[in-house]
């Protein structure tokens, strides 16, 4: 089966819509990278749009992103900083106004699996760095967070997490990887991976960020 994997897509609902026109529902298993809320204007709309394909395709997943885990730390310990911060209470927000229970989205979150793997390449929210625990949450340079250099697993890695702020995504040799995110939350627009799954590039697909979204 084709893989259709998406970028970052931080809020960018009519964005995000746009680029599911290139979905095969049948035929293609679609993946996110993680990082559905923040920065844009409609991380609400993104989530309840993803909570429904969930419900209605199983050929589907939402990786976890650090925004996610970053939402779900707010809730968990009763407030983040570093979160709020950063524009985290204009999501909640934007929540509260489309009526989205966040009690359900915490849940959705905390479901969000760390990986989607098979024998010829791995697709995680930030990839694969030199550190013992690259799937424990709270590392640093774990799937969630890393912004280092990557490993060579001997495997295809696709990832997002570092915005190019670009309108090309970006394949990397040395650690056999394809970061993803071009930046939809900046203007330059969401990026979508046709790959086959034994690895093989199939298609690259851009679309605009839609002006309603930032």
């Amino acid at each position: 089966m084709v893989l259709f994997v998406i970028g970052d897509i931080h809020g960018c609902h009519y964005t995000f819509i746009e680029m599911l026109k290139h979905w095969s529902r049948k035929e293609e298993y679609l993946i996110s990278v993680g990082d559905l809320i923040d920065r844009g204007k409609n991380s609400a709309l993104v989530v309840k749009e993803c909570i429904k394909i969930l419900s209605d395709h199983s050929n589907s997943t939402f990786l976890k992103g650090n925004h996610e885990a970053e939402f779900t730390d707010y809730f968990d310990l009763g407030k983040n900083d570093n979160w709020t911060d950063q524009g985290g209470d204009k999501t909640i927000m934007n929540f509260t106004l489309n009526n989205i229970n966040l009690k359900t989205t915490v849940e959705f979150f905390n479901l969000m699996p760390l990986k989607f793997e098979n024998e010829n390449l791995l697709i995680t929210h930030a990839g694969i760095s030199d550190t013992a625990d690259p799937f424990e949450e709270r590392n640093r340079k774990s799937v969630l967070w890393n912004r280092g250099e990557l490993k060579n697993i001997g495997k295809l890695q696709i990832h997002g997490h570092v915005p190019l702020k670009n309108v090309k995504s970006l394949y990397n040799t040395k650690s056999n990887s394809w970061n993803i995110d071009t930046g939809a939350a900046y203007g330059f627009g969401l990026t979508g991976l046709k790959i086959s799954s034994e690895g093989k590039v199939i298609e690259i697909i851009h679309t605009e960020t839609d002006e309603r979204d930032i």
